[in-house]
């Protein structure tokens, strides 16, 4: 119901506040939202206790003059609660709003660094640990920037531009905070405790060693009771997903600033029951502690509500046996440990015959393509002396790496989908190869950081076939056969993975045998992570026997944020370089042959011929632009 009575309004209301808004209207201080809601007449008939009964007035402004008049969200200045009249509210309320003024300093603004947001709620002061403080706020607020780990932990993740997000709390923000003041500004360092999206909206923010430590909130003994005063501390900010006058007039237009919210609590946790209760809130307000009002102790975390309806929060005993280390609900299997690294010895591969360029596919010869000069500069020599130079053999592929670079350039695995063998994968173990020097291969500590995957060049499943499977299948787990790739490549490789295994797939199914060639896009701006270069893009390049001809046929993909495709637009001074090419999320290509080998510097030149993006008949007119298709299904594929 939109409209209410003016005489139901009246008796909704309570004495006090009847006798509150007498007095702004005599004094005329009666806020400018209710008199935008209702009419003059309307409020001064509420006042004089006589108005028609038919008379009506928007429900709207029965909000307004409870909340304005009867409970306002009040600011905090100077490390001050900023009082107003709380006409809608026990008498005596204000006075336990003092007692716990004492309490604002432990309560900050959670503030992020390198995100699209500059802060995403609020968070307070659990505990101290070992010199380092304890910050708890919601797990939605904390998985803007961070992802959970196995172990219940979480890290921070990595922006598309590349540095990592992170995080702190800014335990000022007042209404007459300076603005840049960061006097009061912690960095989080760690997040302890991600909760799992079936348990408990919580998180566990960790900031070591800082030179302020405010004082930890008490937890209280006993959970809150049905009509409990009480109140919530926090940074309300404007909420798009509420109505825009309402917050206008509920806060003035006074956004992002610590505020002390008053109400009751409105139903009372157990069972199958919410903690709620119908303090003020917006959505800064997500992990603002609510505060008993006789105890001055935290009865809950404030996590949801619905705006003028009523609010959520996790109880003070769930937080409790979150403190005490106890995890709130799913249980986290425990990760098989994986294998130390090991080592190889020159003798272990002396069976290894390598990748099979001459013939493999029904007398189509299908050549390494020869690398770039700077590539070659550094390419490990083999001790075992390779007909192929360069060439680190394995069964049923090679590897060709750089020691000064430590990665690999460029692999090439034959594929026999006629005689293909499925191995489950169990037990990984990562071995350094004794061919080449082992203090220019990568090894565990280089992949420590949960934001980096040690990718295989070629997959472990490509040369698993005829009745060395099992042996190629473990020789896929030498480091000079991983890169490391940012774990932000992972939306794009959704779908180069789905390659990977149309590719794979196709092969099994019509049984026919493939080449495929796989390496990193080098830059020299590649970033170094725990010692390890890491390429931010890959490239593959398919060949097969064409059925029509008997010939070649090859194609080739890339995996890329967009950055080889504007180099080439730039090179060749078209204007799409500089005005239209957006970097953003990472997609998968197919791109012509051609153009590869001038982006890469690699010599292609066996295979350009064969690309069937080389004729334009399936790509743009122009020859100066760059021919590629962005994969968006696998249906566009063209093997």
């Amino acid at each position: 119901m939109d409209d209410v009575n003016i005489e139901t309004l009246r008796k909704a209301m309570t004495p006090t506040m009847i006798e509150a808004i007498r007095a702004k209207v005599a004094r005329g201080t009666l806020p400018p939202g209710a008199l935008e809601a209702m009419s003059q007449a309307a409020i001064e008939s509420i006042a004089a206790d006589a108005a028609p009964l038919e008379s009506v007035v928007p429900l709207a402004a029965l909000e307004a003059i409870v909340q304005l008049t009867g409970r306002p969200p009040l600011v905090v200045r100077n490390g001050a609660i900023v009082m107003e009249p709380l006409t809608d509210l026990p008498t005596g309320t204000d006075g336990l709003l003092v007692g716990i003024e004492r309490l604002l300093p432990s309560v900050g603004r959670v503030e992020f660094r390198n995100f699209d947001m500059a802060w995403g709620g609020t968070g307070w002061v659990i505990g101290h640990d070992k010199g380092d403080i304890l910050v708890v706020t919601n797990r939605h607020v904390a998985k803007l920037v961070a992802k959970r780990t196995a172990g219940g932990g979480a890290v921070f993740m990595r922006s598309p531009q590349g540095p990592l997000y992170g995080a702190a709390i800014d335990f000022g923000e007042e209404v007459s905070s300076p603005v840049g003041d960061v006097s009061k500004t912690v960095r989080v360092t760690d997040i302890d405790y991600l909760a799992d999206d079936l348990e408990a909206d919580v998180a566990l923010l960790r900031v070591g060693s800082p030179t302020l430590k405010p004082t930890p909130l008490a937890l209280a003994a006993t959970e809150a009771a049905l009509k409990d005063p009480v109140a919530l501390i926090g940074y309300p900010a404007y909420d798009s997903r509420n109505d825009a006058s309402a917050q206008s007039r509920y806060f003035r237009d006074l956004y992002d600033v610590k505020r002390v919210a008053p109400g009751l609590i409105t139903q009372a946790l157990g069972g199958d029951s919410l903690l709620q209760h119908d303090c003020t809130s917006l959505g800064g307000n997500s992990g603002s502690p609510l505060i008993s009002l006789q105890s001055g102790e935290v009865v809950g975390l404030h996590f949801a509500g619905l705006y003028g309806k009523g609010n959520s929060a996790v109880g003070a005993g769930t937080l409790r046996r979150l403190l005490d280390g106890e995890r709130l609900l799913v249980s986290v299997p425990e990760m098989p440990t994986e294998a130390k690294d090991g080592v190889h010895p020159a003798e272990h591969f002396k069976h290894r015959a390598g990748f099979e360029q001459n013939g493999y596919l029904d007398g189509v010869s299908t050549p390494w393509p020869a690398l770039s000069a700077e590539a070659g500069a550094g390419l490990a020599k083999p001790s075992d002396a390779p007909p192929e130079a360069g060439e680190l053999r394995y069964t049923h592929f090679g590897v060709k790496y750089s020691g000064r670079l430590r990665m690999p350039l460029m692999t090439a695995v034959n594929i026999d989908g006629g005689a293909a063998v499925r191995i489950k994968r169990s037990g990984d173990q990562w071995f350094a190869d004794g061919r080449i020097p082992l203090d220019v291969q990568l090894v565990a500590a280089n992949f420590k950081n949960l934001e980096i995957d040690r990718g295989h060049m070629v997959r472990r499943e490509d040369p698993n076939w005829g009745e060395d499977a099992e042996r190629a299948n473990f020789d896929t787990f030498h480091y000079v056969n991983a890169a490391a790739q940012h774990s932000r490549l992972n939306q794009g490789k959704q779908l180069w993975q789905g390659l990977e295994n149309f590719i794979l797939d196709s092969a099994r199914t019509a049984g026919f045998k493939l080449c495929v060639f796989t390496g990193p896009v080098l830059r020299k701006e590649m970033e170094e992570i725990d010692g390890a270069l890491v390429p931010l893009e890959f490239w593959k390049l398919v060949a097969a026997v064409n059925a029509e001809t008997g010939g070649l046929h090859a194609t080739a993909y890339l995996l890329s944020q967009g950055d080889l495709i504007r180099d080439l637009l730039e090179k060749r001074s078209q204007s799409e370089g500089v005005e239209g090419v957006a970097l953003g999320a990472y997609r998968t290509f197919q791109i012509a042959i051609a153009d590869l080998a001038e982006a890469t510097g690699h010599d292609f030149s066996h295979y350009v011929g064969a690309d069937p993006l080389a004729t334009g008949t399936e790509g743009p007119a122009n020859a100066a632009l760059p021919r590629f298709v962005p994969l968006e299904v696998l249906e566009s594929i063209t093997l």
